[in-house]
């Protein structure tokens, strides 16, 4: 089927002629059935790393009860995992312009469920570090392929606001992390290894997710793998009720979307560029080199600085927050359960997140969630009350969470689909270098100033990541590069 529409294109202002290629034809359609379970297998993939990721804060402060683990071995234990996740976010990225996303995805989540499972039984300091470097390899390689997969099949319209959606499920996976850490780690000696051993249930869902998931479109074509390219994106228009006739192109029939996008085809018929997501001229990256050749390279210098900062705040505050309570004189169980309530702050961030993207942009919506977390350490670091400290915890993780929320949206949007996996992949593993030191910051900031001076330091990275969005391209409505 060659389907086309017979509109002027206001976005491009000028008429695009030829048939839809297949990423118009996937960014026209609805959001549908066939969406909504690729979300939610991604999703729930989503989940269960923020649930292992969240874990780990509850067993440092439960072996800081029960080994009497030092602060320097919790920042090892910790750091451990971001080495690995550094590592496991580029080579990722450029296996997932390779071999495939839906590959990579299966594999990494088959990794760190079999790894978070052998966690539990470490009997000491040295094996946990070694297997939550190991656990990082699949964490890391999995977040930003899970990104790049979702960002090609959205509809172009919603775009933001799914990816949005699927970062959301982070919460639900930190919230389960909080809930396992409160009812299971906190229950006795042993109950950190039983709240590790949680983690081989990623283990099972990778083969759900290897047989259950599409291969991304744009990913298919560029191996030259038309055949079932045209499968694909026939099932999300049969789940969208569109009737696709026998006589569509199977093979590479098809004009390529730079031809579409410059007028290349035969039927003369012409195709809307917002109702379709064609290029405009403006907007096409003209580009054989990587993410840091000259068309490329400002995006990648602003993504790259934004990764870095946030993720030295996020992940310096949370993975200590419970420790930081039980050093103010909170019981294990009291600890975790304050980081429960300010956990369930970030499902109604990421809502809000999700509807802003799509109404005031996506630079816009993550500066300002950036500049709200910058507000919230400051006064989280100066909350000494029970009912402060809550509701400050509670202000930094809407704004924080909302801010990660609107960044994994954008990340896959700002390069071509030949390095769109290793765009993301390598700007996730810049931050992971954050991450790393993150945990070896804080006590060095609790010693200098207390803990006051420590989310005043993340208060100035949250300022320092808002000014670097600025400087991002607003890609709100526009079709991804190919």
């Amino acid at each position: 089927m060659r389907m086309s529409s017979s509109t002027t294109s206001p976005q491009a202002g000028t008429s695009v002629r030829g048939p839809l290629t297949r990423s118009q034809r996937l960014d026209r359609l609805p959001f549908t059935r066939k969406h909504g379970k690729l979300l939610g297998a991604s999703g729930i993939g989503w989940a269960l790393d923020a649930m292992d990721v969240g874990l780990i804060s509850f067993v440092i402060a439960a072996l800081s009860v029960h080994w009497e683990l030092s602060k320097s071995d919790g920042s090892l234990i910790a750091s451990a995992g971001f080495a690995g996740m550094a590592i496991g976010a580029s080579v990722g990225g450029l296996l997932a312009d390779r071999i495939g996303r839906r590959s990579v995805f299966a594999l990494t989540l088959l990794i760190y469920g079999l790894a978070t499972g052998a966690s539990a039984l470490a009997m000491g300091v040295g094996a946990l570090i070694v297997l939550r470097f190991i656990v990082g390899l699949g964490l890391g390689a999995e977040l930003p392929v899970a990104s790049t997969l979702m960002s090609e099949f959205a509809p172009a319209r919603i775009r933001g606001r799914v990816v949005v959606m699927l970062e959301a499920f982070w919460a639900l996976g930190w919230i389960l992390a909080a809930v396992i850490g409160t009812f299971v780690a906190a229950s006795g000696p042993t109950g950190w290894r039983w709240a590790l051993a949680v983690g081989l249930v990623p283990a099972v869902y990778s083969l759900v997710i290897r047989l259950g998931m599409p291969e991304s479109v744009r990913f298919l074509e560029k191996q030259g793998r038309t055949e079932e390219a045209e499968r694909v994106v026939r099932s999300f228009e049969a789940s969208a009720g569109i009737d696709t006739p026998e006589g569509a192109p199977t093979t590479s029939e098809l004009a390529t979307d730079a031809d579409a996008a410059v007028g290349a085809g035969a039927d003369g018929t012409r195709v809307d560029a917002d109702e379709v997501g064609a290029i405009p001229a403006a907007d096409r990256i003209e580009t054989t080199g990587g993410i840091w050749s000259k068309p490329l390279r400002a995006r990648t210098a602003g993504l790259w600085a934004v990764w870095f900062c946030i993720n030295l705040s996020y992940y310096g505050a949370f993975i200590w927050i419970p420790t930081l309570l039980v050093d103010r004189g909170f019981d294990l169980t009291r600890s975790f359960t304050f980081t429960l309530i300010i956990t369930l702050a970030q499902i109604p961030g990421y809502a809000v997140a999700a509807w802003l993207i799509e109404v005031f942009g996506r630079r816009w919506t993550l500066t300002v969630f950036l500049t709200g977390s910058a507000v919230a350490a400051s006064f989280y670091g100066l909350a000494d009350a029970e009912w402060t400290i809550l509701a400050a915890g509670c202000a930094l993780s809407f704004f924080n969470l909302g801010a990660w929320g609107a960044l994994y949206a954008i990340g896959p949007e700002l390069y071509p689909t030949r390095v769109r996996g290793t765009g993301t992949g390598a700007a996730a593993a810049f931050g992971r270098i954050a991450s790393m030191a993150a945990p070896f910051l804080v006590p060095v900031f609790l010693v200098a100033g207390g803990q006051v001076f420590v989310f005043a330091a993340f208060s100035v990275f949250f300022i320092l990541a808002a000014a670097a969005a600025f400087t991002l391209p607003e890609q709100r409505g526009k079709a991804l590069a190919e």
